[in-house]
């Protein structure tokens, strides 16, 4: 009698440590990381690096989720100035970042040059080869070319630019078709509504109905730098902060110069 008694407490003591060790023993997850939202309003013209730059953030962050507001510099400018919820702004031109600052609505500690770029001039792919330079847009045989709208559009205020170097301005802004983005002077030269336009290098990089016949002349334009910053009101700095650091990793770098895009210097 006292031997099963002694064996059945044996037996319950063994099993409750067996249980308490395996409890104690196993692995305990860590728990998920918050899900975050990013509001990031960038320049047009960054529109197919940074959809694959969020790709592969996504893989690394998975819990971040960044909506992206594509649009001319000015324009969302103008959304940021009247307080639309944005955490990261990239423009693509100092002007109207230099304005934001001006306006106390970036954080200048976090604002850094992302990127460079390049102007080009683009013609419909196959058209003659009548236009070899960008002063050839006053030639008779141009009949329309297109650009940004200078006052909104950064590569608008570049071509202007180059075309007041070249003393040209006043003699072909008659022929010019005023676009509300970049993107829109591709598409006027991709269905030949235009003799030729002005774009980015990585705008002329993404079709297959344009080609490049000229690059601005050196010195002709304000460098073409973008910055980024994080806005002042952001309501996710510190997951902005991260996004930011990610665009300069030699991922994000390598992306960008897929697609027309250079270092910043």
């Amino acid at each position: 009698m006292f031997a099963k008694k002694f064996w059945g407490l044996c037996t319950t003591v063994f099993l409750a440590a067996a249980l308490t060790a395996g409890c104690g023993g196993a692995k305990q997850n860590s728990p998920a990381a918050a899900p975050v939202e990013l509001n990031v309003s960038a320049a047009v013209s960054m529109k197919d690096a940074l959809t694959e730059i969020q790709q592969n953030y996504q893989k690394v962050k998975p819990n971040v989720k960044i909506n992206f507001n594509f649009g001319a510099s000015g324009t969302l400018q103008k959304q940021i100035e009247q307080g639309a919820p944005v955490d990261i702004f990239v423009s693509a031109a100092a002007k109207q970042m230099d304005e934001l600052a001006g306006k106390n609505l970036i954080n200048m500690q976090s604002r850094q040059n992302i990127v460079e770029n390049q102007l080009v001039m683009v013609v419909p792919k196959g058209s003659p080869p009548a236009l070899q330079k960008f002063e050839d847009v006053n030639n008779d045989t141009v009949k329309k070319f297109a650009m940004g709208e200078p006052e909104v559009v950064p590569a608008g205020q570049y071509a202007q630019q180059v075309l007041r170097k070249l003393n040209l301005w006043e003699n072909v802004k008659g022929k010019a078709v005023l676009a509300k983005d970049v993107r829109t002077v591709l598409t006027y030269v991709e269905t030949g509504n235009v003799d030729a336009g002005f774009v980015y290098r990585s705008d002329a990089v993404i079709s297959d109905k344009v080609e490049v016949v000229a690059a601005a002349p050196a010195n002709s334009h304000q460098p073409i730098v973008y910055p980024g910053a994080v806005l002042a009101g952001a309501q996710q700095a510190s997951a902005a902060q991260e996004f930011m650091a990610y665009l300069q990793s030699p991922e994000a770098k390598a992306i960008f110069e897929k697609y027309g895009f250079s270092a910043s210097k």
